[in-house]
C-alpha cells in the first residue's frame, strides 16, 4: 500500500492534497480517466476533480459535500486507485493555456461584482471548477432556478472573463447539486 496523508489546501476548503511519495504516477495535471474506485466518486458527484502533482494527489469535492462525511470514502478509493497506476490517464490539454489565471479571475468576479449582484437578490454563485477553458459554477439560494441567472452568467461573468481571457470557452452551471 502506498502511504498517503491529507493536507489542507489554503483558501480552498473543498480540496485536500494527499501527500504521496514522489513519482507515484507517471504524469502531472488533471486526471481524465481514473481507476474504478475514484471514477465512482466522480460519477456520483462526490469528487469534482482529481489532479496529480509530483508528490501529491489533489482531490476537490463537489459543493455540498464535506470532508467530515466523505473523506474516509475518498481515502479508501485513493488507496485502491494508487495500487494500479495503469488506469490513470492525464487530460489532453491540446496546448491549452494554464487555467490558473482564468480560475483566479472567475473567483475574483464571484467574490466581487458578479457575486454582489447575486447576493443582492438572495442568491449565491460558487466556483466549482475551471478546466480546459470551461468555468463551472453552482447556482444557490435565489439564483437556483431563477430565469435571470442565465443572463447573469452570460452578461456578467462570461463577458467580463472573456475580455482578458480568450481561452475561456464557456461558463456553465454544475449539473450535480449536492
Amino acid at each position: 500500500m502506498i502511504p498517503i496523508h491529507p493536507q489542507p489546501v489554503a483558501g480552498h476548503p473543498e480540496q485536500l492534497r494527499w501527500i504521496t511519495p514522489a513519482g507515484v504516477l507517471p504524469f502531472t495535471g488533471v486526471a481524465a480517466t481514473l481507476p474504478d474506485s475514484l471514477a465512482a466518486l466522480r460519477d456520483d458527484c462526490t469528487l469534482a476533480q482529481v489532479r496529480v502533482e509530483p508528490a501529491a494527489i489533489v482531490t476537490t469535492l463537489h459543493p455540498g459535500r464535506q470532508w467530515s462525511r466523505d473523506g474516509a470514502r475518498v481515502r479508501t478509493a485513493l488507496h485502491a486507485a494508487l495500487a494500479d497506476p495503469t488506469h490513470w490517464t492525464p487530460a489532453d490539454n491540446c496546448g491549452e493555456p494554464d487555467d490558473g489565471p482564468l480560475r483566479d479571475a472567475a473567483q475574483e468576479l464571484l467574490d466581487g461584482p458578479v457575486g454582489d449582484l447575486a447576493r443582492s437578490h438572495g442568491g449565491h454563485i460558487e466556483l466549482v471548477d475551471v478546466r480546459d477553458g470551461t468555468v463551472t459554477v453552482k447556482l444557490a439560494g435565489a439564483c437556483h432556478g431563477c430565469p435571470a441567472a442565465r443572463t447573469t452568467l452570460r452578461q456578467g461573468l462570461e463577458n467580463q472573463l472573456r475580455r482578458n481571457h480568450p481561452q475561456l470557452r464557456v461558463v456553465t452551471a454544475d449539473p450535480c447539486r449536492g
